[in-house]
């Protein structure tokens, strides 16, 4: 008999597993690290980091403390926006929608994030977030006069 809260190798991953795990993705997109390099950082192959990126493999504690240190952030960061993230108990969800939903995912925003984070002037990068948020508030309509 099986023990509840276990998963058979079918089994869809659970979903604080993908959470975590796309946290961690985007961490190490944000910084601009492969996974290669954040596998060499912490002993594993970049097949393993794929597998915890996507939630197939399950990050034990000392691994998550490991992977904070590298990445550069608390190991709170990988449980943050949780709640908004996972589907209430029983719930089934894709292993690969969080990454379709989550607009945080999408390559194009990770690059532009990165691309922000490289200015180095004070004011340009000020400037730039007025823009972005000026373009964000422009009607549809005019945008397309």
């Amino acid at each position: 008999m099986d023990k509840p809260g276990r998963r058979q190798k079918a089994d869809k991953p659970n979903p604080i597993d993908v959470h975590v795990g796309s946290r961690v993705r985007l961490r190490r997109t944000l910084l601009g690290m492969s996974q290669e390099k954040l596998g060499d950082a912490i002993g594993l192959t970049f097949q393993q980091v794929q597998k915890y990126e996507r939630g197939a493999n399950r990050v034990g504690a000392s691994r998550l403390y490991d992977l904070s240190r590298v990445l550069d952030v608390p190991v709170s960061f990988f449980f943050e926006e949780l709640g908004e993230a996972s589907p209430p108990s029983g719930a089934s969800e894709s292993a690969a929608e969080p990454y379709q939903s989550n607009p945080m995912m999408k390559r194009e925003t990770l690059e532009l994030v990165r691309a922000y984070l490289r200015i180095s002037d004070p004011q340009i990068k000020r400037r730039l977030f007025e823009l972005a948020k000026a373009l964000a508030t422009f009607p549809a309509e005019k945008a397309n006069d």
